[in-house]
């Protein structure tokens, strides 16, 4: 995930609460601080902490995690997130270009160029030293498919559109302190992802269960692509798309398919596909967000 405040706002980020050193060891927490940096935007932290390693923006102490992986099973997916983002391949299993607004320590892009290492994937981040520090500390090596942007999110979609690159799947997981950034909310900017997907494409949105604009931002989805599919966990998981989707009993052939490919990942099949809904679960009080 990435944050896409203001330089001015970042200056009021809490405070590290570990000592600012090549090592650091915070013995309350039993975690250790590898890694910290103040970039343009964001106090960056890596820590490790019970088997894991991870990112977090501000301090060890603050709230959520933008990217975290097992030392000793890099390769699969701690959060639970990103594990529902891949059932966006159960609608479109053989993607030859995916676009990824966010970064962090680069889990998700990763995981995918190891299932789909001939397929494009164009991550997109507006921190270069969050790019820095996921290739550092978190394995993110990009190459002739598995690439990376320092851009804002919404003027590469543009550029895309301009340019004539069309897309598979985008996958949408940007975040400042607050939330999912306004201008990535709106129905303009979700027409400009629409338009940029190829036909049969689908974006996979990365949201919250108990966000505030719920109903607002379920309803702008629904009022730009129609019928779409809900994820819950923690974490709400959209999967919508220009095309009528197929349904569950639709995509189980190719869960099976890619079963094989994913199990390494920790994405079971059975449990993910139980996860789709096509129920409106939103107020008819929601708002279309607009710019």
């Amino acid at each position: 995930m990435t944050r896409w405040r203001s330089l001015g706002l970042r200056a009021q980020a809490l405070a590290l609460v570990c000592t600012v050193m090549a090592v650091t060891a915070c013995a309350e927490s039993n975690t250790s601080v590898i890694h910290t940096e103040k970039s343009a935007f964001e106090n960056i932290v890596v820590y490790e902490q019970a088997g894991e390693r991870c990112m977090k923006f501000g301090s060890v102490e603050a709230p959520g995690r933008q990217s975290c992986y097992a030392i000793d099973a890099p390769q699969r997916l701690i959060f639970d997130y990103t594990r529902m983002m891949f059932g966006a391949l159960y609608l479109k299993p053989d993607p030859a270009r995916i676009m990824i607004i966010g970064l962090g320590g680069g889990s998700m892009p990763t995981a995918l160029h190891t299932v789909l290492p001939r397929t494009v994937i164009d991550t997109v981040e507006i921190d270069p030293a969050v790019v820095s520090v996921a290739k550092k500390y978190f394995n993110f090596k990009p190459d002739g498919t598995l690439r990376v942007h320092v851009a804002d999110g919404r003027a590469f979609v543009q550029q895309a559109l301009k340019e004539g690159r069309r897309y598979d799947i985008v996958m949408l997981d940007a975040f400042d302190e607050d939330y999912i950034p306004p201008h990535l909310l709106t129905r303009e900017f979700l027409q400009e992802v629409k338009a940029v997907l190829t036909p049969g494409g689908v974006v996979a949105a990365n949201t919250f269960t108990a966000s505030r604009v719920y109903d607002d931002e379920s309803t702008t989805y629904a009022d730009v692509f129609g019928p779409f599919y809900n994820l819950r966990a923690n974490n709400r998981i959209i999967l919508a798309g220009p095309s009528p989707l197929p349904s569950v009993d639709a995509m189980r052939a190719t869960a099976a398919r890619l079963e094989p490919r994913l199990i390494p990942l920790g994405v079971d099949a059975n449990a993910l596909l139980a996860r789709f809904s096509s129920r409106k679960d939103w107020a008819a009080t929601g708002k279309v967000l607009t710019d």
